[in-house]
């Protein structure tokens, strides 16, 4: 049997042999290369014409791997993608399926439905974990247009400087100790700044924070 030639695509090198040793279990996986960012598995699906499935990051220099899937899947459609991330929001999701993805998974996957994936994938389906596969049917029902929700995004002058001082890796009391606040109320600034920005994690606010120019 042909075995299936994947290139995991991550800019952490110690996540991409993470993610190579799930696979290793499997005889009829072959890890050909890994890519660090999105320009690289671009350049790489232009040389190599024996790419059977890519496992993308989304967040990644150079190009991010939505941007990579979609250039990557107009120029050859018969490579399958399978998003491989940390990031569970609605706004990356969408945004990947409209780019092309064939499906979508989190990078903590278990090595047997990482396997399974890929070979349902590669038979026409769509890789998912069950609440990627709920939120998507929520999208489907109730579309968002993001575009329009990042342009209405506005922080107040105190929630930048809170935000600022988290993106430069600081604890709370440390925040609290530079702004002259308690670490209750800057806890309570960044509820509102996740709330603002319909994000769960620190490094999502930052990051879309800065593409929103805010910080």
């Amino acid at each position: 049997m042909d075995r299936i030639n994947i290139i995991i695509v991550d800019d952490n090198h110690f996540l991409q042999k993470a993610v190579a040793e799930k696979l290793s279990f499997y005889e009829d996986i072959n890890v050909k290369a890994f890519a660090a960012n999105g320009q690289e598995i671009i350049d790489l699906s232009e040389k190599d014409k024996h790419i059977d499935l890519i496992l993308m990051d989304i967040e990644m220099p150079v190009v991010n791997g939505i941007e990579a899937t979609k250039i990557i899947k107009s120029n050859h459609p018969q490579i399958k993608i399978i998003m491989l991330t940390v990031f569970d929001n609605d706004e990356h999701i969408f945004n990947a399926i409209q780019a092309g993805a064939d499906g979508y998974l989190m990078k903590e996957v278990a090595p047997n439905i990482l396997y399974d994936g890929i070979l349902e994938t590669l038979k026409g389906g769509a890789a998912m974990n069950p609440s990627i596969a709920m939120k998507t049917l929520k999208l489907l029902r109730n579309p968002v247009d993001f575009s329009r929700d990042e342009e209405e995004i506005s922080l107040s002058d105190r929630e930048i400087e809170v935000l600022e001082q988290v993106s430069k890796g600081l604890s709370y009391t440390q925040i609290a100790d530079n702004l002259f606040l308690s670490p209750s109320t800057i806890r309570k600034h960044i509820e509102n700044i996740y709330k603002k920005l319909q994000v769960h994690s620190k490094l999502e606010a930052i990051q879309k924070a800065r593409r929103n120019n805010l910080i």
